[in-house]
Formats: C-alpha cells, structure tokens, sequence
C-alpha cells in the first residue's frame, strides 16, 4: 500500500514521517485491497493549544473511501485519535463485505432501501469559509456508477452528510444526503 504523508503549512520531520507510516500500515489488516492512503497534517496556530494539531487520513479501498480526521496538542496523539476513527470504519466495512458475501444486507442497506433513499459518492469541501462568497477549496474525483445502498454505505465510511455519485439504475448524477431528522435524502438530475 502507498502512504502519502503531507503537512500543510509546515514539512513534516522525519521521525513523524515513520511513525505514521509503521501505523497507518495496520488498516490492511482490515481490507487487503487498500490501495493508498493519504495523511495530511496540519496546523492551526489560531485555535486553542488543545486542537491546534490536526491529522487527516484518507484511505483508497477498491471501491471506497474511508476517511478519518482528529485533532490534538500534538500530531501523534491526532495521529492515534484519528486512526482510531479509520480502523473502526474499516472494520464497518469488512464487516458489510463478509455480509454480504454471505448473502445477508446490512443494516444500513436496509434502511436505505426500505426509506426509499438513493446513495451517493462523497466530496469533502475542506475547510469552512467565513463568507459564503469565498472558494476555499475544490476537489475533482471519479463519480462511479452504484447503487443508492452503496452509496449510503460510502457516505456513512467518510462521514459525511452528502454523497454525489451517478446512479446506476438511472444513469443520472445524484446526491444522496441526510436530513435533519436522520433519514436520508435522494435528489436526482433531470434532463
């Protein structure tokens, strides 16, 4: 598996470098099919000491993103807060896959499906803009065909409140998103 290290608004020294390498490594103990992961550091010198260092790990899974973010007093404590949020999507997930292998539809499929709810891919907007105006970030990605159930269980791994994905069974781009009350949302393309 490829790590990518990276920080943002600083280089990261090379003693960090390893130590996330040696623990990021252990997701494959979850999916053998990881393919990359992607570790961003950065820091806040605005915030309160307490969450001043943020970590953020994206890992490539054929087929899903898991994604897991934390902050801390320092990187390898937001190291270890945020791994910890990895490993335990990525267990999520080995778990939905071995179901479904074994025939069974996990509970959050089920729920989609019997809501009515359609699914879809996930784009992180990066950090939050004080004006509405302001471009902060933006993000290309490869919307993959799939269904409503699998992008509920995408949008759930990254934790996200909306996914944007094609839709399978009608071709069209969608955004699946949840509601205020917990439920899931579809809105779908027209024309």
């Amino acid at each position: 598996m490829e790590i990518v290290v990276v920080g943002k608004h600083g280089a990261v020294d090379a003693h960090l470098r390893a130590l996330t390498i040696e623990k990021v490594e252990r997701v494959t103990k979850f999916a053998s099919d990881a393919r990359r992961s992607e570790v961003d550091y950065v820091h806040h010198p605005t915030r309160r000491a307490d969450d001043s260092h943020t970590c953020e790990i994206l890992v490539h899974v054929n087929h899903h993103l898991v994604k897991g973010m934390a902050s801390a007093t320092d990187y390898p404590i937001a190291l270890d807060r945020a791994l910890d949020k990895v490993e335990e999507q990525m267990r999520r997930l080995h778990e939905r896959r071995v179901g479904r292998r074994n025939g069974g539809r996990s509970k959050g499929a089920r729920a989609a499906a019997g809501a009515g709810d359609t699914g879809t891919a996930s784009l992180d907007d990066g950090e939050g803009a004080d004006s509405p105006e302001l471009l902060v970030k933006t993000k290309q990605f490869t919307v993959k065909p799939m269904n409503v159930e699998e992008a509920a269980l995408q949008m759930d791994l990254l934790s996200h409140d909306f996914y944007l994905f094609t839709n399978a069974e009608s071709g069209r781009a969608s955004v699946l998103y949840r509601r205020r009350d917990g439920a899931l949302g579809l809105i779908e393309a027209t024309g």
